[in-house]
């Protein structure tokens, strides 16, 4: 658990960016509503939307997907004419930044955004870490934040009323996968007791997944076994250390919390060790378009995955659309990031359409009481006050197979395959 301090740091370096900018900022004028915009209930000539992401860093690939769902939300609502305010069509601009995958960055250009270019409101950026820190500048500055970001429950857990997330909490990810598993085992495809192996990256992101898997295991009347339990650090370059442990205790399934730079790494490891279990899961990661890319087809074969949207939900209303608009402007096929940041953007112009304003207060109150049609599974997005604003929807389950298929395979109601375990290239 070496990771913890290390990454501890990081969050309190982000906190104490966010204080004292908000510190100048309570020292600085105020300005009036009418001086700035971003509080009237006057027309605007434009409405500004505010984002920082990670276009740079670490989380570059990532931040740019997300980069695709807002400025495709957008341009949909451009075409359409803009945003219903004050019986008028406003357009929409969106300003935004590279954070650089850096806490104290994205603290200090939120912060710029809103009190130096008003924007009227915030969609937020990617990572449970820089979310987590950007949060605290909205929250403060009392503007609507909505981001498709930030999964971990203490984002959501400290009484915020201007935070708004539409990715499902993770620690409902982890639990998904093991009622799939459960399945699996009582069919006789898993041993019972079954020796769980769980590894997880450092942050409240890592924590709610390792939560997750723990809560099952304990009610499950000793038909799992957590044998390993170790956090790592974001970004690392080694996991032999942690990879050498869980080859050690022979553990039946592999399950691992990691962003998409360190499930590659760490993936590699494991297949360059020569290892093999029943089972392995990376949480959300797994079907990416940059692992297969990097490990082959082999190299990622019957990973299972849990994500928050997948392409194979429907062919239908409004995910068509979405999937048809994307393709069209990208030439590729959609996967869940664009997915959750396109419907970030659509929650809040569909709270300003509602609140036939630009006021913030009124747009914070629709998204606290809006419930509305969504690509999301489930078909319909809110975000409820007792989850602290964050959206709570059913997850997918999707595997990859050898033919590069990635079916759904669980719930039944949207599944589009069978999934496969226990994993065929492990002996015995």
């Amino acid at each position: 658990m070496n990771g913890h301090v290390s990454q501890s740091r990081i969050v309190r370096a982000g906190v104490l960016a966010a204080a004292s900018v908000l510190a100048m900022t309570a020292c600085a004028p105020s300005q009036s509503p009418s001086s700035s915009g971003s509080g009237s209930s006057e027309v605007p000539g434009t409405i500004v939307i505010g984002a920082t992401l990670p276009l740079t860093g670490a989380e570059s690939k990532t931040g740019g997907r997300y980069k695709q769902g807002y400025e495709l939300a957008v341009e949909e609502v451009n075409n359409a004419g803009g945003i219903d305010i004050g019986g008028k069509k406003v357009k929409v601009e969106l300003k935004l930044l590279d954070d650089t995958s850096d806490q104290a960055k994205a603290v200090n250009l939120a912060q710029r955004l809103i009190t130096s270019d008003n924007v009227n409101a915030f969609l937020g950026t990617y990572s449970t870490s820089l979310v987590e820190a950007q949060s605290t500048v909205a929250e403060q500055s009392q503007i609507p934040y909505v981001n498709g970001g930030g999964a971990a429950t203490s984002i959501y857990g400290k009484g915020y009323k201007w935070v708004f997330g539409d990715l499902a909490p993770v620690e409902n990810l982890a639990t998904t996968e093991m009622e799939w598993i459960d399945e699996q085992q009582k069919a006789g495809k898993l041993p019972k007791p079954a020796k769980i192996a769980v590894v997880w990256e450092n942050t409240s992101h890592g924590e709610d997944f390792r939560k997750g898997i723990q809560e099952f295991a304990d009610a499950s009347g000793g038909a799992y076994d957590i044998v390993v339990d170790e956090s790592f650090a974001l970004n690392s370059n080694d996991f032999s250390a942690v990879l050498n442990k869980v080859e050690a205790a022979n553990a039946d399934m592999f399950m691992v919390d990691a962003h998409v730079p360190d499930f590659i790494t760490m993936q590699r490891q494991y297949l360059s060790s020569g290892m093999c279990n029943k089972l392995v899961t990376y949480g959300a990661r797994g079907t990416e378009a940059d692992a297969q890319a990097a490990l082959g087809q082999e190299g990622v074969n019957y990973i299972l995955s849990a994500v928050w949207w997948n392409s194979q939900l429907g062919d239908e209303g409004l995910n068509k659309q979405f999937i048809d608009d994307y393709k069209k402007k990208y030439d590729a096929e959609p996967e869940w990031y664009q997915a959750v940041s396109y419907e970030a953007a659509r929650a809040l112009f569909t709270a300003m359409d509602n609140a036939d304003s630009v006021d913030k207060t009124k747009v914070r109150d629709e998204l606290s009481s809006m419930e509305m049609e969504s690509i999301l599974p489930g078909g319909k997005l809110s975000f409820p006050a007792d989850k602290g604003g964050q959206a709570s929807y059913p997850f997918v389950v999707q595997q990859n197979l050898p033919d590069g298929t990635s079916p759904i395979i669980y719930p039944a109601d949207v599944a589009t395959g069978e999934g496969v375990t226990p994993n065929p290239n492990c002996a015995g």
